[in-house]
């Protein structure tokens, strides 16, 4: 109850503040949004606002304990702040985007009264936009002044970065640029100003300005310090009654990606005045989803995860596998036991979604050397996975034994018995346990991949497998790893169960 009547104190101030700059809802507000660059995906009435804000604090706050006449009293007041100073605010040409799945976290961003806010994650989730917006809100109060920055001056200027967006949204109208110092001049006298801090020391060039607003796209390219100064240049004058905002953005990655992360994604949890707010590629209905994704895809996998994805936790360093240590070979020494083994998944892609998938792993040993021989990899219903997992086993004949993960109780039990009695009868088939985490049951393997005794047999698979073990186990899919540990578990530990291949050399 204390920290909701915090927000409705500060809800206050921020009503004091739109209060000055608030106009009448008259017809030619109306026209001005239309002809603001909006769409039909974005927040353009009051409904829509509505069913956002109860979307986000309902399931964000704790609310148990306050009325219901308390949190409609705050939808109110956020309703009157947004439609002030973002819907009917002429200079924001773009106003929030609306989610396919109804959510809107650059309306979040414009209207989080959190001291500290930083915005963003995936590439396309409309950072730049949120600067800007965030930047404009008060520029009709008469000594305000908002700082938009980038590592570099030149950064400002590339297409739709923050200057070259804030150009398009300004030239022709009241606002004056002064092209010598990069700032745009409203009627009010308020100020957007552009800079930047490339090298340390930089951040001196403000010491001697105040700011309400200041803005830092791509954070992780800053150093720590220079971001902590610019809190100092982040006041006020008495009698300005605007909120004070300090507001960045970025994407995972980059010089700064570990001091971002702690600070964050990690530390925000335990801050009352900081927080995150994640943005995706898929939060972005203006954007082109399908190609933007298939240029990705031209990217190493750790820079695909971080800008696609938004994965933070992908430390190259720290990762289990790399990929120099698997060797592509044209074909494998004959003689070894071969089996292939299952992971495997039941759900289908959906727009939107990314499932796990069913995996099988086709692997042999000689010598001490593991060879992985086939891999196939779908995703798909229960009678997909069956009828896939017959074709393969009829494909790969009765010499190869077949083992598959059993989930744990009763219904694992089950789906092994089905498939011992209907789908993989007449072959030598057997569910198998697994104890510890996938690490865990990866480390052996990992051991062995780097001593260079993991082999490939070339084959158009090979990505999308060395691409999950260089991930692993920060990537967003683990199953080949786990399917292929399992077949590397079955070939070091295990009699063959009756096929005729070779016993491995490991085996009792």
């Amino acid at each position: 109850m204390k920290d909701f009547r915090g927000i409705i104190r500060r809800l206050e101030s921020l009503e004091r503040t739109v209060g000055h700059q608030g106009r009448s809802e008259s017809e030619d507000q109306e026209a001005e949004v239309d002809v603001a660059g909006n769409n039909v995906n974005s927040i353009l009435d009051e409904e829509s606002f509505r069913n956002g804000f109860r979307t986000y604090n309902r399931c964000k706050q704790n609310v148990n304990d306050v009325s219901d006449d308390l949190f409609v009293l705050q939808e109110n007041r956020m309703w009157n702040i947004y439609k002030t100073t973002v819907l009917f605010n002429k200079w924001i040409k773009c106003k929030p985007l609306i989610t396919s799945d109804g959510r809107s976290p650059q309306l979040e961003f414009l209207l989080d009264d959190h001291l500290e806010v930083f915005y963003g994650g995936a590439c396309g989730g409309g950072k730049s936009v949120a600067l800007l917006a965030g930047a404009l809100q008060f520029v009709d109060q008469e000594r305000y002044n908002a700082l938009l920055l980038r590592r570099r001056i030149t950064d400002l200027s590339l297409p739709d970065a923050l200057m070259d967006l804030a150009h398009r949204w300004l030239d022709g109208t009241d606002a004056k640029f002064d092209s010598k110092n990069n700032v745009f001049i409203f009627p009010s006298g308020a100020r957007l100003v552009f800079g930047y801090c490339e090298n340390l020391g930089d951040e001196q060039r403000y010491r001697s300005a105040q700011f309400q607003y200041i803005g830092i796209d791509e954070l992780t390219e800053w150093v720590e310090n220079q971001y902590l100064f610019l809190f100092s240049r982040l006041r006020r004058p008495r009698g300005l009654n605007v909120p004070l905002r300090m507001r960045c953005a970025s994407n995972p990655g980059g010089a700064g990606h570990s001091w971002v992360k702690q600070r964050f994604i990690i530390g925000a949890k335990d801050v009352e005045d900081r927080v995150f707010i994640p943005a995706k590629l898929f939060d972005n209905p203006e954007i082109d989803q399908e190609g933007y994704m298939k240029s990705l895809m031209n990217l190493d996998p750790i820079r695909r995860a971080q800008i696609r994805d938004g994965n933070w936790d992908i430390n190259p360093r720290g990762r289990k596998f790399q990929r120099g240590w698997f060797m592509i070979v044209q074909n494998y020494p004959k003689g070894g036991r071969i089996i292939r083994y299952w992971d495997k998944a039941a759900t289908e892609p959906k727009k939107g979604k990314d499932p796990d998938y069913t995996v099988g792993v086709k692997a042999t040993m000689v010598d001490g050397v593991f060879y992985v021989l086939h891999m196939e990899r779908f995703r798909g219903t229960p009678k997909v996975n069956e009828s896939t997992i017959r074709r393969i086993a009829e494909l790969d004949g009765k010499e190869v034994d077949i083992y598959m993960e059993q989930e744990p109780g009763s219904a694992g039990v089950n789906d092994i018995d089905n498939y011992v009695r209907r789908i993989l009868s007449g072959y030598c088939f057997r569910g198998e346990k697994t104890t510890g985490s996938k690490e865990i049951r990866a480390n052996p393997l990992s051991s062995l991949a780097e001593q260079g005794n993991v082999r490939l047999v070339q084959a158009p698979w090979n990505n999308e497998f060395l691409d999950e073990f260089e991930m692993f186990p920060d990537g967003a899919h683990d199953d080949i790893v786990d399917a292929t540990s399992g077949a590397f578990g079955m070939l070091t530990t295990h009699v063959p169960l009756g096929g005729g291949g070779v016993p491995s050399i490991f085996g009792n």
